[in-house]
């Protein structure tokens, strides 16, 4: 029986498929959409691709049609700017991404590259019938860049820090990598935290409860509040997320002080990786941030043999505790040639900006001789 490529609407649950981390599990992007974090009331409109066979879901291309950027992390505004000022419509536009999540991952899902291949040129087909102008794949993986550089997308290039698991046996043998100097820095910080009676408590996925994401999202939302923002995702969503948790392996460090929580991180863990993705607090306390964000999470990754600690994206300050600069990338096909020639260009240019940047954060790492980046 042959297969054909159809819309895949997950609220009808009919369909799963197996993710390699924990984003692009069925149930956390339909969290995403059951909740309204990520639907059309929110501006994602799911429209995601999936090849049937038998009845079956043997590929799945997460896809929304926007009519913004809100959310991305990878900024499009000025070649928004450019097209409209050309007398073209910029919006809507297609997107492949996780919503509000900049952590890489597949992004087409397929048992092989040929299931991939016949996605990627349904979502081609979808833009052209549709009139279109561009598409955008965010923060694929090393598989998933592969399959769309022989598709002869536009690559642009980004960069984030990652920290590495050296088979460490605890933090203090973490700490030996770094210059006498650095090493000082970091323990003085942990101990302005502990000083003041801070202590933390991690709650795995099979130990969270209904009352821990309510008191996680208190913090989460401060963040916002802060920042005069609204959160990207409502209570709704992480209320969801605990009937997944099995699936999609939440952890959260709950920071205290005599008993009371006064703020947390939440992290997801992958099959090798921990996933660092918010985080808030209720009293502002110098260091908390990087006890709570980074530190908790590399002795969590430490103790539980976890190659890699994705934080999230930018931030030069996680370069000082122990988090490695490296390339990302993000993918786009225009509909005409003008306009994505133009973006190529401007994506070569960026690219050598890019890769000076992260020479100059490699000079900056503070490790002995026998770690420095090369």
């Amino acid at each position: 029986m042959s297969s054909e490529i159809k819309t895949i609407d997950l609220q009808k649950k009919l369909y799963s498929i197996k993710a390699n981390n924990p984003f692009e599990d069925f149930s956390y992007l339909l969290a995403m959409e059951q909740s309204d974090s990520a639907s059309e009331k929110s501006g994602w409109i799911p429209d995601h691709l999936g090849e049937i066979k038998n009845k079956k879901l043997i590929s799945f291309l997460p896809l929304y049609k926007k009519f913004n950027s809100y959310g991305e992390f990878i900024f499009d505004h000025q070649w928004a700017n450019a097209l409209t000022r050309a007398g073209r419509n910029y919006y809507p536009k297609l997107l492949t991404a996780i919503p509000f999540t900049p952590c890489e991952g597949d992004r087409i899902l397929g048992k092989d590259n040929q299931s991939k291949f016949n996605l990627i040129d349904a979502g081609i087909k979808k833009m052209e019938a549709e009139e279109i102008e561009s598409w955008h794949i965010l923060f694929p993986n090393e598989s998933g860049k592969s399959v769309l550089r022989e598709r002869n997308f536009v690559e642009r290039y980004n960069y984030r820090f990652t920290w590495e698991n050296e088979n460490f046996i605890d933090f203090d043998n973490f700490l030996s990598i770094f210059t006498s100097r650095q090493r000082a820095t970091i323990r003085k910080e942990r101990k302005s935290i502990s000083k003041l009676g801070i202590e933390f408590k991690c709650k795995k996925h099979n130990e969270i409860t209904n009352e821990d994401w309510d008191l996680f999202y208190v913090f989460y939302q401060k963040t916002y509040f802060e920042r005069a923002q609204n959160p990207y995702l409502n209570k709704e969503f992480f209320q969801l997320i605990n009937t997944a948790n099995q699936q999609v392996k939440p952890v959260i460090f709950f920071a205290e002080i005599a008993g009371e929580p006064i703020g947390a991180s939440l992290c997801f863990e992958g099959a090798n990786t921990l996933y660092g993705r918010h985080w808030g607090a209720t009293t502002k306390i110098k260091n908390l941030h990087f006890e709570c964000c980074y530190y908790q999470g590399i002795e969590y990754c430490i103790k539980n043999n976890l190659k890699f600690f994705d934080p999230g994206v930018q931030g030069e300050h996680k370069i000082r505790r122990g988090f490695k600069p490296h390339l990302s990338s993000s993918f786009h096909y225009f509909l005409r040639d003008d306009f994505g020639q133009a973006v190529s260009d401007f994506c070569k240019s960026e690219r050598s900006q890019i890769e000076k940047y992260i020479e100059a954060c490699k000079s900056y790492t503070p490790f002995n001789n026998d770690y420095r980046i090369k």
